[in-house]
């Protein structure tokens, strides 16, 4: 039985001021920057994480997709030659621009310049080839590309963070109702999603459903989007939903938000919502984490709870 562990632990949504995403996530060993994305706003704040986590180089970049939103080629480079991750995830299906396909080669680049780097291609022949994973504790669940469609959106690469005290779940532009529905029906992902990055920064597409966030309940729900965006994401329509079942929204159009445990670093977190080029704070919230509820149950009762469930995590 896995014990309850003090896991220090942070996560944060990055405002770039422009369209895009940026979130990282320290376990307390692992730093891992979610995109590549980085901007002059967003630049002195992923330094300043990366200080207070005590590192000086990114341990993984886990990339969702090719689109410049979420990769950009001059950030990429940026993010390769400053901080040199020692693992990088790329999405599986095959770039489709020629931006992508630099990117794509700046990875490779990368992994022959600095050979002990892992490079890792996030694609259904990975995805089949893990084991079972363990149904709760602390390793990250890899769920998706199950198969690649001609929707490059439901290619986006989909994990659970949960190697910390609480767990994100990093979803893309994924769009599919049936990603969504297959999603819902895994215990492991509809019981344990404290932090929920909202799918294609909020988009009304048919995967953030009513009978999806009735399910999975994250604890807070957040979003990368600019103030100005021309979408307007996150729509009203997600925002009325996450109203409709309680859960707390929170974006990065007026600021970054961090999210860290506190001590003894085993269940209670604060949510912490920044104004833009400040410290000074315009929301905050206090959660304890679905982990720290399960983990103390008696093994009995957690595998009556998982039973049947089937999650795959990374081997390494």
């Amino acid at each position: 039985m896995t014990a309850l562990l003090s896991k220090p632990t942070r996560f944060r949504a990055y405002q770039l001021g422009e369209p895009g995403s940026s979130f990282s996530y320290f376990d307390g060993s692992t730093f891992t920057l979610i995109e590549a994305r980085v901007t002059d706003l967003s630049r002195p704040c992923l330094k300043a994480e990366l200080e207070e986590c005590d590192r000086s180089g990114i341990g993984c970049l886990h990339i969702t997709g090719w689109d410049n939103d979420h990769c950009g080629t001059a950030d990429l480079e940026e993010i390769l030659d400053e901080y040199a991750p020692a693992r990088i995830e790329y999405p599986g299906y095959e770039p489709h621009t020629d931006t992508a396909k630099t990117c794509l080669e700046l990875i490779r680049k990368h992994k022959r310049v600095r050979a002990k780097a892992v490079v890792q291609k996030i694609d259904p022949p990975y995805i089949r080839s893990l084991e079972i994973g363990p149904q709760w504790g602390y390793r990250d669940i890899l769920y998706h590309p199950q198969k690649l469609s001609d929707n490059n959106n439901d290619n986006s690469t989909i994990k659970l963070f949960r190697t910390g005290c609480f767990n994100v779940a990093s979803l893309g532009d994924v769009e599919s109702n049936f990603i969504s529905a297959w999603l819902r029906r895994l215990r492991t992902f509809s019981t344990e999603v404290d932090v929920l990055i909202l799918a294609h920064h909020g988009a009304e597409n048919g995967f953030t459903s009513s009978a999806f966030l009735r399910l999975v309940r994250p604890t807070v729900a957040v979003c990368s989007a600019d103030y100005d965006n021309k979408f307007d994401h996150p729509r009203q329509e997600i925002r009325d939903l996450l109203h409709k079942y309680e859960i707390p929204l929170f974006t990065t159009k007026t600021g970054d938000i961090v999210i860290k445990s506190l001590s003894p670093h085993t269940q209670t977190c604060k949510l912490l919502n920044l104004i833009a080029d400040s410290h000074q704070l315009s929301s905050e919230k206090t959660f304890t984490t679905k982990k720290s509820r399960k983990l103390h149950h008696n093994l009995d009762t957690v595998r009556q709870t998982y039973a049947g469930n089937r999650a795959w995590y990374k081997k390494f």
